[in-house]
């Protein structure tokens, strides 16, 4: 039997994550998209009911929740500010290698200071020239005595300028491409990173985004997750964990954006009625309403397999694919049934519109979700 309800605990999750996103994001939204400003106050609020820590274990003082309770709480905090919700759960980005492939003293050492106070952490791996072919990085991590020496920089990395961690991805033996990068827990007060510029972004203008530089950082071996060579495979099995909740967030935006334009449509009078209860118009509603509704359950069934242990590499790829690419079509619609009006700034529909078009690109774009879709569905060719 298929139950599609959710339990009482997940709806009282819900509505806490929307009664915040309510008081705490939406008024103040437009604000701080301006960019000029960090939302700290309200970041501050997000760490003290749970949501930054939402996914650490509850052993290592976080939330413990699982993949079906983040994509709720990511639907709700994407609802009310995008680029808000990107600081909130992108440290997740980072966590999530350290809880899959850590050990119980790597977890206790660099989780629990997490769950203690406030603090972001970056998940470390698109370079200048390695963005979708993540195997062609150039960052390096020698080996020599029991530390790593990384030479490098990334770029594009969320929180980059704010994380007290990163997740790190370095090649240790450059000849193997991708099998030959591995994966390192680098603390921000190590000695040799370098914050450079923080991006001036069409969208998430709340969220930081910054590039940093490794000169001779020196970790200790202790700090490798995993084992050598096993970089590549631990940044493919984060990104299945946490594509869900971009999908997620990109229902989010979709659903705040058909939100505006019902309510605008059914107070717009043009040629003596409600715009609304223009065909042309209805229909679209309709439209955006179902597709957001198909983009919820892909996203609710990506995350529903993780948390039965099913390997689910196409179903998070579609959840992330089709949710983004629902919240850019919705938010283009419910733009056009704006007008002029829905381009002006005083209006919400032109940054919802700009925070869409992130959730295409980051956390590997569509055209890379499309790719692994299609090796999934295709399979092997005999040649």
């Amino acid at each position: 039997m298929i139950d599609f309800s959710l339990t009482d605990e997940q709806k009282a999750l819900q509505e806490m994550a929307r009664e915040f996103a309510e008081k705490e994001m939406k008024p103040n939204a437009a604000k701080y998209d301006k960019g000029d400003e960090f939302p700290q106050e309200i970041m501050e609020k997000a760490f003290e009911v749970g949501f930054i820590t939402c996914e650490i274990p509850n052993e290592y003082g976080g939330g413990g929740l699982s993949h079906v309770d983040t994509v709720i709480i990511s639907e709700e905090l994407a609802w009310g500010c995008a680029g808000m919700y990107t600081t909130i759960m992108a440290s997740s980005l980072a966590y999530t290698p350290i809880i899959l492939f850590g050990t119980d003293e790597q977890k206790k050492k660099f989780l629990i200071p997490c769950t203690e106070k406030l603090s972001f952490a970056s998940f470390c791996l698109t370079e200048r020239e390695a963005g979708s072919d993540a195997g062609s990085l150039k960052t390096t991590a020698k080996k020599v005595g029991d530390e790593y020496i990384i030479n490098g920089s990334k770029c594009f990395i969320t929180n980059g300028g704010l994380a007290s961690l990163y997740v790190v991805f370095a090649l240790t033996n450059p000849g193997k491409g991708a099998r030959g990068m591995s994966a390192f827990i680098v603390p921000r007060e190590t000695p040799g990173i370098v914050i450079g510029k923080e991006e001036d972004k069409m969208g998430h203008r709340a969220s930081n985004t910054a590039e940093l530089f490794f000169e001779d950082v020196k970790v200790p071996a202790e700090n490798l997750l995993g084992r050598e060579g096993m970089g590549f495979i631990i940044a493919m099995k984060t990104l299945d964990h946490t594509r869900a909740p971009v999908g997620a967030a990109g229902v989010g935006v979709a659903r705040a954006a058909l939100e505006y334009a019902v309510e605008y449509t059914k107070t717009r009078i043009q040629f003596g009625k409600p715009i609304a209860l223009f065909q042309n118009t209805a229909f679209k509603i309709a439209q955006m309403a179902a597709e957001i509704n198909a983009a919820r359950h892909l996203v609710w069934h990506a995350a529903w397999l993780m948390d039965q242990g099913i390997p689910c590499t196409v179903e998070s790829a579609m959840a992330k694919m089709y949710g983004s690419d629902v919240a850019m079509k919705v938010t283009t619609e419910a733009l056009q049934l704006f007008g002029g009006y829905g381009y002006m700034k005083d209006y919400p529909m032109e940054k919802l519109m700009r925070d869409a078009k992130l959730l295409q690109i980051y956390e590997g774009t569509n055209e890379i979700q499309r790719l692994v879709i299609s090796r999934g569905v295709i399979g092997p060719i005999k040649s």
